[in-house]
């Protein structure tokens, strides 16, 4: 995919935590827009999205000033007490841009002179792995959650054709893992999976946070029934997989491979 980039210089970098993100003081997304396009992205019904020229999918901003910004504001707010901090909310901190811009590790490096109380990383990118170094400097207070919906790189490809691999998730789980990096998977949302999915993750994590749409897209679903997504349910014939109970169905199969307290629904997997 071709993005459209712009660089530009936001007054701000970190945003209040709220909503679904109300147990972390903020959030910080290092770029604006996501060049991964998912089909059920719930950022495609924020302002971000519906007031923009362009598909969600076809442009990135480049927040070039983002690490000045942070140092500062990370200082302001650490003198009011605890900062905890969700990357991204509302791109993924490691887009393909990344590689060049190295805007995210920017800002790793910053938390990493000055760190927050905790930090969790959201991103179906193996490109994590390259911050490591810096990853290891944070110890306990930095946690990877690697979205990976489902084990079909058929149904993968239908719902999230730009996005990397399932298998390149898993590789790099492995990675962070033996590096010490502390890692969960979030099937998030639930798209359609096997029976085996649980027992193909236990290998790398022993935590998982299982969400959808219905309690992960801040509206109840609206969101995302406005995208249309059940649309591409119907192409393939799963329409049974888009149903507020269906990750009842996910967490019963991975209650059979993991333990209950390693498991965590919607918002609390999330959590600092």
């Amino acid at each position: 995919m071709n993005n459209k980039l712009l660089y530009k210089n936001p007054k701000t970098i970190l945003n209040k935590g709220t909503g679904f993100l109300s147990g972390y003081t903020h959030s910080l997304n290092p770029y604006t827009g996501c060049s991964f396009g998912c089909s059920y992205c719930y950022v495609r019904q924020m302002p971000v999205s519906l007031f923009r020229e362009g598909e969600w999918g076809d442009w990135v901003d480049v927040k070039s000033n983002a690490a000045t910004l942070l140092a500062k504001e990370l200082r302001k707010a650490k003198t009011k007490g605890n900062v905890t901090i969700f990357m991204s909310s509302s791109t993924d901190p490691y887009q393909p841009v990344e590689y060049k811009e190295k805007i995210t590790r920017s800002l790793l490096e910053v938390m990493v002179e000055d760190p927050p109380d905790f930090l969790l990383i959201q991103t179906r990118s193996p490109l994590v792995s390259r911050d490591i170094d810096l990853l290891q400097q944070l110890k306990n207070k930095v946690r990877v959650s690697m979205t990976i919906e489902t084990d079909s790189e058929v149904i993968r490809k239908h719902f999230t054709p730009e996005a990397p691999p399932i298998q390149a998730r898993l590789k790099t789980l492995e990675k962070l893992d033996a590096a010490g990096i502390p890692t969960q998977v979030a099937v998030a949302p639930v798209l359609p999976s096997g029976e085996l999915f649980p027992h193909k993750l236990k290998q790398y994590v022993s935590r998982v946070c299982i969400d959808d749409y219905f309690m992960g897209d801040g509206s109840d679903g609206k969101r995302t029934k406005k995208i249309g997504i059940e649309k591409k349910y119907i192409e393939m014939e799963l329409e049974e997989w888009y149903n507020p109970q269906v990750y009842q169905k996910v967490y019963s199969r991975f209650l059979e491979v993991f333990s209950k307290d390693q498991i965590y629904i919607s918002q609390s997997g999330f959590e600092p």
